[in-house]
This record gives structure tokens, C-alpha cells and sequence, in this order.
């Protein structure tokens, strides 16, 4: 099976879980807005990327060619996976209305702080100014395909992020789980206080530390997907409108996995997760064939 992906590691990780899948375009670290305003390469400095693969990601949402790297393949792909999650950190809007999406490599590159410099405005995901650019985009990104034959191939991988790591419960009632972390909170800073008093240190910094407690790492995992989830359910909504085949899971049948290659994440999953969306999409591509279940035996 030859695919093609216009997202992000959800759609690459899943790829992994297939043994006769043949990755042929990885199109990450893009903002679908870059398909309608591409800010170009001009005045944009890339050297501090030591990646190729970053440059080479970088440099085609800045030339806004991410769809026609897909496109050019079109007679040899099999399925196309789209997943939105490269949305999240927004994009650089130019005075002159071109637009740069706001990857990390664009941060960590110095490029953001010179777009900034340059009278850019991050438009933040979320936002209704962010979602009526990303709906223009969308719509391009899926007249391209519908032009090219490629639609009827294409998927979407609404994956909802990971409000849990593997082995911890998934709380699904908000009032309890509030009241739970409120309880929680309170006993941390209880000793945190006792051990300042017993330290010497004054009732003042003591009670400072009891109203001070930084939340652990569960329940910042917890807010960030919580969200992250809301922020997305209108955007998640139009790209299941406009695309044939989805795949959805939510939030509280998939867990993030401690162990993942690329470091715990709200959307990096478990094994079984993947192996679960993958067994999906063969199951899609036997519908896109036209074949019987049983007859499918990979490409």
C-alpha cells in the first residue's frame, strides 16, 4: 500500500504499524493556509536547521507546495492520510497577507522572532480568525485532491489527544475530577508546608508553598488535551464533512505511551492504538478497491 500524509506523526507513527505500507510523501509541519498564501523563502533564514528533513518541510510550507509533492504522485498512491494536528501552534500572518506556519523548527530556527520583527502576528489555533484561514485552506487542499483522483483515496484521522498515560484511568466525569485534583493538591502542599516549617522557614513561606503547588505531570497532560480537544471540534467537524473516509477515536479509548520514541505526548499513542487505526484503514482500502474483505492481501 503507497501512501501519502498531509499531517503530522499521528498519520507517520500509524504508517509504521502496516508492514506493507510504503510511505511515498510526508508532507508535516504545515498549516494548510500555506497552500493559499505562502510567505516564500525570502528574508527567511533556515541555517540553524541541521536537519534535512526539517529543511526540506520548512521550505515547502514556505513555498507552499505540500499538496503538489502529493499530486505529482497521484497515479502511484493507494491511500492518502490526513490528520490536523500540525494546526495547533498557529501560523505567522505578514503585512502582505502571506503566512508561515509556526512549527518548532520555525521557533527554534529563529524565524519566528524575524517574522515577529517584521510586523508578522502569530494567529493563534483556536481562534475564529485562525479557523476561517484554515477553512480556506482546507478547501483548497481538498480541491487539489478532488482534481488530482486522490479524493476517493483519502482519509481522516480524527484521533482526539490523549488525556492519560498507559496503565492510569481516563476520569470521564469533569466535577469528580476537579474535586479529586483539588483534594490531591491540597495534601502535596500539606507536606510541602510541613517540611518548610520543619526546615525553619517561616509560616509565611510555608503557607506560600501550600497555595503555590504546580500541578504533576498527569494533570498537565490532562489540560493540555482537554484543550487541545475543544479547541478542536469545529475544525475536526468541516474536515469530516469534506472528506470520505474517517477514522475517529476519542479521547478516553486512546492513552499516551511513556515509552514512545519520540517522548510522551498527549498524541503519541500506544502500540495497540496504532495497531488498532491501522487495521482501520486496510479495512478502508479493501472499500476503496472494491475488493470483499477477505480477498485483500496488501499491495
Amino acid at each position: 500500500m503507497k501512501i501519502a500524509i498531509f499531517g503530522s506523526c499521528v498519520s507517520r507513527d500509524t504508517a509504521e504499524f502496516m508492514p506493507d505500507a510504503e510511505v511515498v510523501t510526508y508532507v508535516a509541519r504545515h498549516s494548510v493556509t500555506s497552500l493559499e498564501t505562502p510567505h516564500g523563502t525570502d528574508n527567511v533564514d533556515l541555517s540553524d536547521l541541521t536537519s534535512a528533513f526539517q529543511k526540506r518541510m520548512v521550505t515547502s510550507d514556505l513555498n507552499g507546495t505540500g499538496i503538489t509533492r502529493i499530486v505529482k504522485n497521484a497515479k502511484d498512491l493507494d491511500v492518502v492520510l490526513i490528520d490536523l494536528v500540525d494546526e495547533r501552534r498557529g501560523f505567522w500572518k505578514f503585512p502582505d497577507g502571506s503566512t508561515m506556519t509556526n512549527s518548532i523548527e520555525v521557533e527554534s530556527c529563529g524565524a519566528a522572532r524575524e517574522a515577529s520583527r517584521r510586523g508578522a502576528r502569530l494567529i493563534e489555533f483556536g481562534t475564529d480568525e485562525h479557523f476561517s484561514y484554515w477553512r480556506q485552506g482546507f478547501t483548497k487542499l481538498i480541491k487539489e485532491l478532488k482534481g488530482s483522483g486522490l479524493w476517493e483515496k483519502t482519509i481522516l484521522l480524527d484521533i482526539e489527544w490523549a488525556g492519560a498515560v498507559d496503565g492510569a484511568p481516563h476520569r470521564t466525569n469533569v466535577g469528580v475530577t476537579k474535586l479529586g485534583r483539588k483534594l490531591r493538591r491540597f495534601q502535596r502542599g500539606s507536606r510541602e508546608m510541613t517540611r518548610e516549617l520543619s526546615r525553619g522557614s517561616g509560616l509565611g513561606e510555608a503557607w506560600h508553598k501550600l497555595h503555590n503547588i504546580r500541578p504533576t505531570e498527569a494533570e498537565q497532560f490532562a489540560d493540555r488535551a482537554a484543550r487541545a480537544n475543544l479547541d478542536y471540534i469545529r475544525y475536526r467537524k468541516t474536515a469530516s464533512e469534506k472528506i470520505k473516509f474517517c477514522i475517529r477515536r476519542s479521547a478516553d479509548s486512546v492513552r499516551i505511551d511513556r515509552e514512545h520514541k519520540w517522548g510522551p505526548q498527549p498524541f503519541h499513542y500506544r502500540k495497540r492504538d496504532y495497531q488498532s487505526i491501522s487495521r482501520e484503514i486496510e479495512n478502508l482500502y479493501r472499500i476503496i478497491l472494491g475488493r470483499p474483505e477477505g480477498e485483500f492481501h496488501g499491495s
